[in-house]
């Protein structure tokens, strides 16, 4: 079985796409409770699209990402983002013991970061075949973004407001213009972080609590996360260098 893995971004979907028509693949979406919910529809659109259900799989011991700050009381650190962890890799490790897979789809846009990115999934996973067929066709995520119009879909509503990938709402590896959008758009979830940080005593940022950062902060520069990934790898892959590199 080759499995394609839906993260509910764009270059997800289309190469779920080209995994389906080319070998049949298997899409699977592990669900972190965080999504916006327009995903849900970009979901059941990308299943009619692809004629055929997208597998969802989740852990049963955190209800989303703040509710794992809250009960392993940890947010961010050299180690990368424990949310990313028990949300996604361990839920993959979990549900891949008991399967018969032979190989993988991922969703890696043309370019040399991508690439790299392709390259240390093959090093760190030797045991299964990977695939990735945007990089073999040079598509981008702009081309994506066409690709998926013209099949008549709407793009996830993250993308809409200026987001540049689909990840939880209120990630804790933005940097203060991701954070000052995620206040102007999601108020609560910013609330909601700013008060676990203050009960943990420790931020998302590097130089300042989210209830101290100005709604100036960032301002001109893109709101920029790094990217989760559909099953954590793009966080692990290069998670010590965003947390020394973030603000």
């Amino acid at each position: 079985m080759i499995v394609c893995w839906w993260s509910g971004g764009i270059t997800s979907a289309v190469a779920c796409k080209q995994a389906i028509d080319l070998y049949d693949a298997r899409p699977v979406y592990i669900e972190t409770g965080s999504h916006h919910p327009d995903t849900l529809r970009f979901k059941a659109d990308c299943e009619r699209w692809y004629g055929k259900q997208i597998e969802t799989i989740q852990t049963a011991n955190y209800s989303d990402h703040f509710d794992v700050v809250a009960k392993d009381r940890y947010i961010n650190g050299p180690a990368g983002a424990r949310c990313t962890m028990v949300l996604k890799r361990w839920v993959r490790e979990r549900w891949e013991r008991s399967q018969s897979i032979s190989g993988y789809v991922w969703g890696f846009e043309s370019g040399k970061r991508e690439e790299g990115r392709a390259e240390r999934i093959q090093l760190s996973q030797p045991k299964y075949k990977h695939h990735f067929p945007l990089i073999d066709a040079g598509l981008t995520k702009p081309d994506c973004i066409e690709i998926v119009r013209k099949a008549g879909i709407e793009i996830p509503t993250m993308y809409k407001l200026g987001f540049n990938n689909n990840n939880c709402i209120g990630c804790v590896k933005g940097g203060m213009a991701y954070w000052n959008m995620i206040r102007v758009h999601f108020p609560e979830s910013f609330d909601k972080m700013a008060k676990l940080e203050r009960e943990l005593g420790r931020s998302c940022l590097k130089s300042v609590f989210l209830d101290e950062l100005s709604p100036t902060a960032g301002r001109g520069q893109a709101p920029l996360v790094q990217e989760c990934g559909a099953t954590g790898e793009g966080c692990e892959s290069e998670r010590s260098r965003a947390f020394y590199g973030r603000e």
